[in-house]
């Protein structure tokens, strides 16, 4: 019963985060097909109209939540807090929590590497690209469903079936480079710009929930996903309104909200993740799956890096 509500549960929270990623690179991909013709200006086709007063307001959003953040890294990390950190449990943890963790983090950065693989290799693929840069509404839920059935089959299979499970995870990662491919068209330099960007973020956002109290964060998932809920209507609503002020609030919604949303996702997967490590049981049940307990802040790794890439392609497009 625990495995299959453990699963059930990260289905759920990982199909919003993927419908997410497919969302964000909506206009992203737009942008990418204008370039296959030979031009390699960066022309961001998205629904941004000429009323720019949306986005100052959502990077003064941002720029808050940047303080805030860094305000609470400091905090925790100087042991203001009353509470014991993560970090000051890690001494305690028995030999296999620390396993399942390093385990974890190992999967996670294993996928991010295959993500970037696929989507390089796929860059060069004249098929594969013409594909990933269609505009129909048939690519987009053709797309969405091999992510989330991919994700899906990934988690539903146990850790035991060791070649099944690893050739699920890696087909999922693949299908994510695949899709992502195209933002490599916006510019290597920028993409590498907004990879190190991610990592800086995904990293200290890291450390701060492993300063923060254990349970600190664990208690946010409801709030996060009626947050993810608003910003995936925001990225429809985006769609279905070019062009104007209402589309160009939305969109500002999606990214600069999103933004924030992801790495409030990254503080609460991070403590997952060790909350699962030290709680699943040793015996009795299913093997721990540090494959499954890795896809939450992959995704959240994903998320980020879009749209990152996403403020800095329009940043570059208003120069």
């Amino acid at each position: 019963m625990f495995s299959c509500n453990l699963v059930t549960g990260l289905q759920r929270s990982l199909n919003g985060r993927t419908a997410g990623v497919l969302k964000s690179t909506y206009f992203i991909n737009r942008t990418a097909s204008s370039l296959r013709g030979g031009n390699r200006r960066i022309v961001l086709k998205s629904n941004v109209s000429s009323h720019g007063k949306e986005f100052p307001l959502g990077k003064a959003f941002l720029a808050g939540a940047s303080v805030v953040g860094m305000g609470g890294l400091c905090f925790y990390g100087m042991g203001l807090s009353k509470d014991l950190g993560a970090i000051d449990e890690i001494g305690l943890w028995p030999d296999y929590v620390r396993h399942r963790i390093q385990n974890t983090y190992m999967y996670f950065g294993s996928g991010i590497a295959i993500t970037a693989a696929s989507a390089y290799q796929c860059l060069k693929s004249p098929t594969i690209m013409r594909l990933t840069t269609k505009n129909s509404t048939m690519a987009m839920i053709a797309a969405m469903a091999l992510m989330m059935g991919s994700g899906i089959v990934t988690q539903m299979i146990p850790y035991e079936n060791t070649l099944a499970k690893h050739a699920a995870w890696i087909t999922h990662a693949g299908i994510v480079g695949g899709v992502l491919a195209p933002i490599c068209l916006i510019g290597g330099q920028l993409v590498m710009t907004a990879a190190m960007y991610t990592a800086g973020v995904v990293g200290s956002l890291s450390l701060l929930a492993v300063c923060a109290p254990s349970d600190k964060f664990l208690n946010m998932g409801g709030p996060l996903a009626m947050g993810l809920g608003v910003v995936f209507l925001s990225n429809i609503g985006a769609m279905f309104f070019p062009a104007s002020r209402l589309g160009a609030g939305l969109y500002s919604i999606s990214i600069y909200g999103g933004l924030v949303l992801f790495g409030l996702f990254l503080l609460y997967d991070t403590q997952k993740v060790m909350y699962r490590a030290k709680m699943h049981p040793t015996y009795g049940v299913r093997q721990f799956d540090p494959i499954n307990s890795s896809l939450g802040i992959y995704m959240d790794t994903i998320n980020i890096f879009i749209r990152i890439v996403s403020i800095l392609a329009g940043s570059n497009r208003k120069r």
